[in-house]
């Protein structure tokens, strides 16, 4: 349909109004009130597309693999369900095979199609790893991270590290001076520790609680020092199993402004139970759940549609937050928000469509229907 125009209840920076969007080519033209025309796709919510930073795959494929098909099927599973911007995040490997990747993947970030590469890894707690390989961490130090920098030409955007290992800080320093996010993560830091990185410029906590040192009352560690933090984003995987209602509604009301949901997915995604490959590591997916042998998470099977309305049906949070946390946060946070994450005319003509138990119905990607 060429040049659409939506109606609904929609989401805008200014609050929920009932009115319609108006598209021209690939571009938010008008936001309406009042009659939408008689062609207009209409639904209840009409909302930004999402904005996922930290993503590993979906519909069977992986972003680790060098093979197209997989980055594509990934891709369009999200797309599906309304992410219409998203990071491809790798995990532990080799420094080699992570070259590799990163090159492969900035082919995808420069024709448009991802948003950029998040580097989960290497340089992360072996006492923290989750589903990372434990004998493949290690420290950071300069040659490494410039190597992997120059192997992305300018598309790595993100990266987690332990603030504690050596190096560290100084690897933060390096990574934000070209341009790069670095996020405190998979950790068994200290408050002590994570300071000094906050300090360098690390700016985003990796999926806070999971993969890092639990928050105590004499000693607040990574959590503590992170969500107390108003220079910090906070990443929050809201399908309800990593994380607790009441532990999610805690930190979105604490940092409104800074909470940003994930889905942490890995190939397994809207793909069914069974065995999958998480870079080097076996997964094994059963009811929607992904672990490894000894029981861990590794990464989840959640799309943005689900959690966002997680955020609002199991966490009682208002429609206006979830969109927020999955739309204009995120994208403010990749630098990105004159394009992406908001619907104001001027804008990318990226939105979702959702009826009123917030399931997509339609998702727009630059003006034309994804779905």
């Amino acid at each position: 349909m060429p040049n659409p125009s939506v109606a609904g209840k929609l989401v805008t920076p200014d609050g929920v109004q009932d009115g319609w969007v108006a598209v021209t080519g690939g571009t938010l033209t008008e936001i309406n009130s009042g009659p939408a025309p008689a062609s207009a796709v209409r639904g209840h919510w009409v909302v930004p597309g999402f904005v996922d930073i930290h993503c590993h795959g979906g519909g069977g494929g992986s972003f680790t693999s060098s093979d197209p098909e997989q980055v594509d099927a990934a891709i369009a599973t999200h797309r599906a369900h309304g992410t219409t911007t998203m990071l491809a995040s790798l995990v532990t490997a080799p420094l080699p095979d992570l070259r590799y990747q990163v090159a492969a993947l900035a082919e995808h970030v420069q024709d448009g199609r991802l948003a950029g590469v998040h580097l989960e890894g290497p340089f992360l707690s072996a006492a923290r790893c989750g589903a990372h390989e434990p004998r493949l961490l290690r420290p950071p130090d300069r040659e490494s991270v410039a190597s992997l920098i120059s192997a992305g030409r300018g598309t790595v955007s993100m990266v987690t590290l332990a603030p504690e290992l050596e190096g560290s800080i100084d690897a933060v320093r390096q990574f934000v001076d070209h341009g790069v996010l670095a996020a405190v993560g998979h950790t068994d830091a200290t408050l002590d520790d994570v300071v000094p990185a906050v300090d360098a410029g690390a700016r985003v906590a990796t999926h806070l609680f999971n993969g890092m040192r639990p928050l105590h009352h004499r000693e607040p560690g990574p959590i503590g020092a992170l969500l107390d933090d108003e220079r910090v984003t906070i990443e929050l995987i809201c399908d309800l199993v990593h994380v607790h209602p009441t532990a999610v509604r805690l930190v979105a009301e604490h940092a409104p402004g800074r909470t940003v949901l994930i889905t942490d997915a890995i190939s397994a995604t809207a793909a069914g139970d069974g065995e999958y490959e998480l870079g080097p590591l076996t997964v094994t997916v059963r009811d929607g759940e992904p672990r490894l042998d000894d029981g861990s998470l590794a990464g989840s099977t959640l799309t943005m549609d689900a959690a966002l309305r997680n955020l609002v049906t199991g966490c009682g949070l208002p429609v206006t937050s979830a969109v927020h946390a999955t739309a204009t946060r995120p994208a403010e946070l990749l630098g990105v928000s004159d394009r992406v994450g908001s619907l104001r005319p001027g804008m990318d003509a990226d939105l979702v469509v959702l009826d009123e138990n917030l399931h997509v119905q339609h998702v727009l990607h630059q003006g034309a229907w994804a779905r």
